[in-house]
């Protein structure tokens, strides 16, 4: 039980750090709040440091087997949430939101995915595997939405202008009243129908649309990473601790993908790349599983290679841009 008390203080305190941390605002960025993709990455290896010191406790005050079964746990955990950075890039993108409120809805994100792991650990392995199909469903949306990235990357004004005339947009309109706003970061606003008599309404932003798919994706992914958690231990402190500590560093590797994603031209095809073969994972789970490992290694590689492209290129325009320039001015000087 002590155990237990004492991962509850820890996770407390981080993620109230977390949340400060995360919202602290950056020289290079003051504008959106977030992180500099500097700032991000150390944030996310503190958090990784903050899982080992737990891990060296368990080691000392319960036994060496509990130790390894949360390491192995963990890193299994930390890589398989690898995907749920780059899927809620997407969602971002997909739904139009600002940076300056990304942070807000990942907060709140991650504070329902603690509770819903935590639902799924307890309901057992019969729910999980209940509801194994829904990864099928989101295996081929991530493949179509890896192809429609690259496909037709210029329509967002039109996207954003048509948002509320999509049809999941118009079913939730029927049941939960829907304003075309970002609420000034709220997930729901308080708007005026009628003035004799006096009367409000509350109506949903997008922001709380982008919420409901954060979570749901979640969801998806606790479907594929806790069965393989409880293939490797069924002690539920080690699967409930090793869940969260990964959970914890989510929103700082994001601020760094994204920001990567920002500063580099090509990571975005990169990341089609890799939404596509995360799709395409979740749709052959049932025939093959790929390793870990070889997962980890692909996207790395992917986001390396359209790094280095990305710089390939701009040190490419710049001495195109400089050679110009030089000629210019050896017009200049002849005339």
């Amino acid at each position: 039980m002590w155990l237990w008390i004492a991962f509850a203080i820890i996770i407390t305190i981080s993620f109230i750090l977390d949340v400060g941390l995360c919202g602290t605002r950056s020289n290079s960025r003051s504008q959106t709040g977030q992180l500099s993709i500097r700032q991000a990455i150390t944030l996310s290896i503190i958090w990784i440091l903050v899982a080992l010191t737990f891990n060296i406790g368990l080691y000392f005050y319960t036994d060496t087997s509990t130790a390894l079964q949360f390491l192995a746990s963990y890193l299994l955990e930390k890589g398989l949430s690898v995907d749920n950075v780059f899927v809620f890039y997407i969602i971002f993108e997909h739904f139009k939101i600002p940076e300056r409120f990304q942070r807000r809805v990942l907060q709140w994100g991650i504070l329902g995915a603690l509770v819903m792991r935590a639902l799924f650990i307890t309901t057992g392995i019969q729910l999980l595997e209940r509801f194994h199909w829904v990864i099928f469903v989101f295996g081929g949306i991530l493949v179509y939405t890896g192809v429609k990235l690259v496909w037709d990357s210029g329509g967002d004004e039109d996207e954003h202008d048509n948002f509320g005339n999509r049809w999941w947009i118009k079913l939730f309109q029927k049941y939960i009243p829907y304003v075309d706003d970002y609420g000034d970061g709220a997930f729901f606003i308080s708007i005026q129908t009628s003035l004799s008599p006096p009367k409000t309404q509350l109506f949903a932003t997008r922001l709380f649309f982008s919420l409901i798919t954060v979570e749901l994706m979640d969801a998806v992914f606790a479907l594929d990473s806790i069965p393989a958690i409880l293939s490797l231990t069924s002690d539920p402190l080690v699967v409930y601790t090793s869940n969260i500590f990964a959970i914890l560093g989510l929103r700082a590797l994001y601020f760094a993908i994204s920001g990567m994603v920002s500063e580099f031209h090509y990571l975005k095809y990169g990341l089609a790349i890799i939404l596509v073969f995360i799709g395409m994972k979740m749709l052959i789970s049932e025939y093959y599983k790929i390793p870990l490992i070889t997962a980890l290694l692909f996207i790395v590689g992917v986001i390396v290679a359209s790094v280095l492209a990305s710089l390939y290129m701009k040190v490419k325009k710049n001495r195109v841009k400089m050679k110009d320039e030089e000629n210019i001015s050896s017009v200049v000087v002849n005339i």
